[in-house]
């Protein structure tokens, strides 16, 4: 199949493809992998997120690529990281309660992979020492970063510097390094984006410098999303993590041109009714696309991007497709999401297409709370 062909999404065996449906694309995901391998200097500094994917077949590639890092948001993903064989995972998250229960179990259960997770405060920092020390096991940890998104982490300065010293005096504790997502960055003009992660990250290395002063090690530094990870990505010896790329979306398609990934997931849907003159009704509801955006940016249909869309419920989204438009019950539409990853957790499993057949199938099994811990 040729990737960059206009008719690249088209299915020829629709007519056995119940909808809606998430469908990708192989051939485009692994363009994505190796297009990510060359915007950076050394591959080892790598570090995708799974929380786009949500399967060990996408994870599975990018480990046949030479990528060795990754880094996800839930045990459940974590869980699929270590059965595709992952040999590096960072939960960035930090385990409180049941959760860190289950943490520990994760590293027993799968010996293969060096797990690690973040810590912003010194009673958690206690507590996963604790549980590591009960366990007989050492937990790795990195110091999360509030670098100005203000949802987790501890600000840079004198206080995450003796959470640092903390964290490598307490027993049961592997001190990995610093954690800072700069998830609040998200400006369509590279120049203006650029400035706000060179000034969110400039108190972050002003803390590495005073780790090293204190007389310890320079710590490694985790940094970064898609929207700013070919600014990080600059940065000699940042370990980045971009997690949108493997499938892409409208969303970042729009708001990033400089990444030329393909989008290479998609929502297949139908025309389901014709309600009135004007008017035509797709089986594409809030349960089966990302909801979150206004209505306008929610899906973007390649076949049909004239469509106005009127309305939004669980099962159905209504347009208007004008007053003499073409449309009938039964056309299929392939809808682009605007934001993929919310999307893809929509979905048991995405049917993979190559030579515009229906092939097989992706088990989107991290979408779930649990797979077995």
């Amino acid at each position: 199949m040729n990737s960059t062909a206009s008719d690249w999404y088209i299915i020829s065996n629709t007519d056995e493809l119940d909808t809606p449906a998430l469908v990708v694309y192989p051939d485009r995901v692994i363009s994505n992998i190796n297009l990510l391998k060359t915007m950076v200097d050394d591959i080892s500094r790598l570090r995708p997120h799974a929380k786009t994917h949500k399967n060990s077949d996408a994870a599975k590639l990018m480990l046949q690529a030479g990528i060795t890092k990754f880094k996800c948001a839930t045990i459940a993903e974590a869980e699929m990281l270590g059965m595709a064989g992952a040999p590096d995972v960072l939960l960035a998250y930090q385990p409180t309660g049941p959760k860190l229960k289950r943490f520990v179990q994760l590293i027993k259960a799968y010996p293969q992979t060096a797990y690690s997770c973040l810590v912003d405060n010194d009673v958690t920092a206690h507590a996963v020492a604790n549980e590591a020390t009960a366990s007989d096991a050492v937990i790795s940890v990195y110091i999360d970063m509030n670098v100005g998104m203000n949802r987790t982490g501890i600000i840079p300065g004198a206080d995450a510097l003796a959470l640092y010293k903390k964290c490598l005096q307490l027993p049961g504790l592997n001190m990995a390094g610093l954690h800072a997502y700069d998830g609040h960055i998200h400006d369509s003009d590279y120049s203006v984006r650029q400035k706000r992660s060179d000034e969110s990250l400039s108190p972050v290395f002003k803390l590495m410098d005073d780790i090293t002063t204190a007389g310890y090690a320079r710590p490694q530094l985790i940094a970064g999303g898609s929207p700013t990870f070919p600014i990080v990505s600059k940065i000699k010896g940042i370990q980045v993590s971009p997690g949108t790329f493997v499938y892409w979306d409208k969303g970042y398609q729009a708001a990033y041109p400089e990444q030329p990934f393909l989008p290479s997931a998609l929502l297949i849907a139908r025309v389901v009714s014709l309600p009135e003159d004007g008017k035509i009704c797709i089986d594409l509801g809030h349960k089966s696309v990302s909801a979150e955006n206004e209505l306008a940016k929610r899906v973007y249909f390649l076949n049909a991007p004239e469509l106005k869309f009127i309305s939004h419920s669980e099962e159905h989204l209504v347009a208007d497709a004008g007053k003499h438009h073409h449309y009938k019950v039964g056309d299929v539409l392939y809808g682009l999401p605007y934001h993929i990853c919310p999307s893809v957790a929509l979905y048991e499993c995405a049917l993979t297409i190559e030579d515009k057949l229906v092939t097989g199938e992706w088990r989107t099994i991290a979408r779930d709370r649990k797979i077995t811990i």
